[in-house]
């Protein structure tokens, strides 16, 4: 039988953060001496249908009434409190960020969201934050207590060091396209800096938001530079390796992120940062390696990028601090460790009524 049941919305193939940290605790738990099973539930969170609610409820009395129930948070902060609070189990809710901050939601369904999170945290046992900036917005905004929250940092895996010296300089931005990456605004900045030797890809799935993509698209060719900023689409393990490999600078636009773990990912290759001052960017990304501007700001972060691409020393000595910061991050085992700390934790308890 095993400790935890692990519910995941969606495709857990999904080339994302959050799915990429789901799939490594699935992997990396059972080292920590905790038998974990997947959960699939309905890819319409964190918007259900009444059908996948019911669906979702069914899934949950099947599971062992001794696991504890650890729900992925993009379903977790869509159920109904009464759903939790009746399914029997012992649960932990798995924040990677709140689902009423995504960008580009409509007053109505922020509002919705914001509220059923808050409601959902209250009913479940224990919430985990994947970053401690996602813990304190859990605290302050959603009053999780203190002695119900842990925080569990994603890990990152050491890399080769990327040489970073190529000519003309490659940006890279890796990340789904979606409103919230923020990749208009990089666009725009782009588009001030057409008199300097660059070219710049972003990597990250087209098929999660098709109208951004539809829209960065034309974006890009109505800046007149569909031939130096590539959209590579999802790729894999492999592909994105040889895309870090070849990179000079690392760029996230992002208008909110609970962690970012492209950041920590650009440490542990030793690319230079200009990154917008959200999740990971203050609490792992130190000045040294990193220019960092306000999130929205396109003349910032033109003026950013303009300083590192034509600053070669200082983009070499900025690669030097971003490879020491990236020996130091946490590892995936540390993740692990801390929500085996919270399973064995709500196992003690015994089952919920």
């Amino acid at each position: 039988m095993p400790d935890v049941v692990f519910a995941i919305p969606g495709d857990l193939a999904s080339p994302t953060g959050g799915y990429a940290y789901a799939r490594r605790m699935l992997n990396d738990l059972p080292a920590q001496g905790i038998d974990i099973a997947h959960l699939t539930l309905a890819a319409g969170f964190p918007f259900p249908t009444d059908a996948e609610l019911a669906a979702t409820a069914a899934a949950f009395a099947d599971t062992p009434r001794d696991a504890v129930l650890l729900i992925d948070g993009l379903a977790c902060g869509a159920l109904p409190a009464v759903l939790l609070r009746g399914c029997g189990r012992r649960c932990a809710a798995l924040v990677h960020h709140p689902l009423g901050h995504e960008t580009g939601l409509s007053d109505a369904a922020r509002r919705q969201l914001l509220a059923s999170e808050r409601a959902a945290l209250a009913a479940v046992d224990a919430v985990v934050a994947t970053s401690v900036p996602t813990g304190r917005v859990l605290a302050c905004e959603f009053c999780v207590a203190a002695d119900r929250l842990t925080i569990a940092e994603p890990g990152t895996d050491p890399a080769s060091r990327a040489p970073a010296d190529g000519e003309p300089p490659h940006l890279i931005a890796v990340g789904a396209v979606s409103p919230r990456k923020g990749y208009d605004v990089l666009v725009a900045a782009l588009a001030r800096l057409s008199t300097l030797s660059w070219r710049a890809t972003i990597v990250g799935s087209l098929d999660r938001a098709p109208e951004e993509a539809a829209r960065l698209r034309a974006l890009i060719a109505g800046a007149g530079l569909a031939g130096r900023v590539a959209l590579a689409g999802a790729c894999d393990d492999a592909a994105l390796e040889r895309t870090y490999a070849s990179a000079d600078l690392f760029v996230m636009a992002s208008h909110y992120e609970g962690y970012g773990m492209v950041l920590t990912e650009a440490l542990a290759r030793g690319l230079p940062i200009v990154t917008t001052r959200v999740g990971a960017a203050d609490e792992r990304v130190p000045d040294t390696a990193a220019l960092k501007v306000p999130p929205g700001d396109t003349a910032a972060l033109a003026a950013a990028l303009e300083t590192v691409l034509g600053d070669r020393e200082r983009r070499s000595a900025m690669a030097d601090a971003a490879w020491h910061a990236g020996q130091a991050l946490p590892r995936w085992d540390d993740a692990a460790a801390a929500i085996a700390g919270v399973v064995r934790s709500l196992a003690g308890r015994g089952r919920a009524a």
